[in-house]
Order: C-alpha cells, then sequence, then structure tokens
C-alpha cells in the first residue's frame, strides 16, 4: 500500500476512534432527537441550506465509516424536512456512503477485509458476481443482512460501479421512506422497532422477492434446458 493510501485509512480510522472515545453515538439517539427535535427545527427555519448540507454531511459520514445511527438519522430526516425532502436527502446521503464505502472496499482495505469477514462475505460475492444488479437490489429490500457488510462485499467483487449507485439508490428507498415518514410523527414513536414492525419488514421481503424473480427464472430454465 503506497504512502497515500496509508494516509487515508489512518486518517478514517483516526475518526473513527473520535467518534467512540467522545461518544459521538450518544447524539444519535432516538431520545436525542426527541429532546431536540425543536432546536433542529429552528435551525432549518433559518438555516435551510446550511441545515440540509450538515445532515447530508453526517449521514455520508456515518454511512461511509459503517457507524451506528443510520436509522434515527432517518427519522431526524423526517422530523426536520418532512417525509418527502427528507426521504430525498437521507437516501441521497447514505447511497454517497455507501458508494465510498464501496470505494474504499475496492482500492483501500481489500486484503484487510478479506482477512476479517472473508467467510461471511464469500456467499454474497458470489451472488453480486454472477447476478449483481438482482441481487443487490434484493439485499437492499430485504434486511437480511447488515448495510455496511453489503457494501463491503460489493467492493470486492467485480460488480460496475453505476450497477452499486444505481442499484442502492432504488433499493433503498422503499425502507429510507418509511423511516422517515415515521419520523415526521416523531412523538409516536418510542423505540426503533416500532418503525421496523414484523408487518413492514414483510413487506421489504415480498419486494426482494420480486426483484429476485428473474434471477429465478433464468435457473429454472437453465436446469430445464441441462435435462
Amino acid at each position: 500500500m503506497n504512502p497515500k493510501k496509508i494516509l487515508i485509512v489512518l486518517t478514517a480510522c483516526v475518526a473513527v476512534a473520535l467518534f467512540f472515545y467522545f461518544d459521538l453515538q450518544r447524539l444519535l439517539t432516538l431520545e436525542a432527537l426527541k429532546a431536540n427535535r425543536q432546536l433542529l427545527a429552528d435551525y432549518y427555519a433559518s438555516h435551510t441550506v446550511g441545515a440540509v448540507a450538515l445532515f447530508m454531511a453526517i449521514y455520508i459520514l456515518q454511512t461511509a465509516f459503517s457507524l451506528p445511527g443510520a436509522a434515527v438519522l432517518s427519522l431526524a430526516a423526517g422530523a426536520v424536512f418532512g417525509p418527502l425532502a427528507g426521504t430525498v436527502y437521507a437516501v441521497a446521503a447514505a447511497t454517497i456512503g455507501a458508494t465510498l464505502a464501496f470505494l474504499a472496499t475496492r482500492y483501500l482495505l481489500r486484503d484487510a477485509i478479506l482477512s476479517r469477514f472473508g467467510a461471511r462475505l464469500e456467499g454474497i460475492n458470489r451472488e453480486l458476481e454472477e447476478r449483481g444488479w438482482n441481487y443487490l437490489l434484493f439485499l437492499r429490500l430485504v434486511p437480511l443482512f447488515p448495510f455496511f457488510l453489503i457494501n463491503l462485499a460489493a467492493g470486492l467483487t467485480r460488480l460496475p460501479l453505476r450497477v452499486f449507485v444505481l442499484g442502492t439508490f432504488i433499493g433503498i428507498i422503499p425502507g429510507g421512506f418509511v423511516f422517515v415518514n415515521a419520523g415526521a410523527s416523531l412523538a409516536t414513536i418510542n423505540s426503533l422497532s416500532d418503525v421496523a414492525s414484523p408487518r413492514v419488514l414483510g413487506s421489504f421481503a415480498l419486494l426482494g422477492l420480486f426483484a429476485l424473480l428473474p434471477v429465478l427464472y433464468g435457473r429454472i430454465t437453465r436446469g430445464k434446458s441441462v435435462r
């Protein structure tokens, strides 16, 4: 690894270490969001562009560094910006952050990630290489695997960048809207489990199955041709 790559990796490690050292995750909790909702709304009213830019920057960094707090940030988007605008900001920021993690994995951290998560990523890697678009869309729609692991796994494959970006953006819209829309009624949310109900998760699973239909059809037709 050349000196520039080493510097980038060290900078990222320091940033993550500082996040946990100063316990910044306490700011990304449902309780903290409820306590500061009015303050955030007032800031947005007086500094509209700055508030959006700051929110997206925080969300991008959270996603790129695989830090905790994505669900609370999505709720915050709904509470401050409203359901539609909040969904746009949250989904766009999450996609950019995921893309940065994807690129970092592909060009900086490949060996380290394989040694740490290789066994867990093997199955995802194989499916992404063989059926990239459909399988990525399935993974984004159905919360079977952690969001950050999908970013890492995709970066280890030969999946084209444009497929990753588009599949991520489209695939996270339904889940993003559910959390952002819930954030618009923040007072009724007592825990994150109130948002991710079995009914909602079941709906995501159904959407994911539709994404996998072309893959299943291809397997069936190949099986018939072999016979």
